[in-house]
C-alpha cells in the first residue's frame, strides 16, 4: 500500500516538475495523472511491469481510498474562507474583478 502511494505521489511530482520546467500551460497534477494513466495502460499490455505496487491492482485500491476521502481535503479551504469573511465582504467585488480579469 504504501509502494503504491508512492507511485502516485511521485507521478503527481514528475507531473508538476515537467510543467514547471517546460512552462506549459497545465496544472502538473492533470499530467501527472496522464502519467499514471499511461504506466496503468502499460501494466495491463505487458506482463513484466505487474510486478512490485502495480500487481494485484494495489494502485487501484489506494486510488479509491484517496477518492473516499477527497471531501476531508476541502475543510480547511472553508475554514479559511469562514475565517476571512469579513475581508471578503469588504473586498469581494475587488477580488471577483481580479479574478475574472486574470482568469
Amino acid at each position: 500500500m504504501i509502494a503504491s502511494l508512492t507511485v502516485v505521489l511521485l507521478c503527481q511530482l514528475i507531473g508538476e516538475v515537467i510543467v514547471q520546467g517546460l512552462s506549459l500551460p497545465l496544472p502538473g497534477p492533470v499530467l501527472g495523472l496522464l502519467l499514471l494513466l499511461i504506466m496503468l495502460l502499460a501494466r495491463d499490455r505487458f506482463v513484466m511491469m505487474a510486478r512490485g505496487p502495480f500487481r494485484d491492482n494495489s494502485v487501484e485500491n489506494v486510488s479509491k481510498g484517496l477518492l473516499t476521502h477527497l471531501s476531508l481535503l476541502f475543510v480547511p479551504a472553508g475554514v479559511g474562507v469562514v475565517q476571512k469573511l469579513d475581508l471578503l465582504a469588504a473586498h469581494g467585488i475587488g477580488i471577483i474583478c481580479i479574478l475574472m480579469v486574470c482568469r
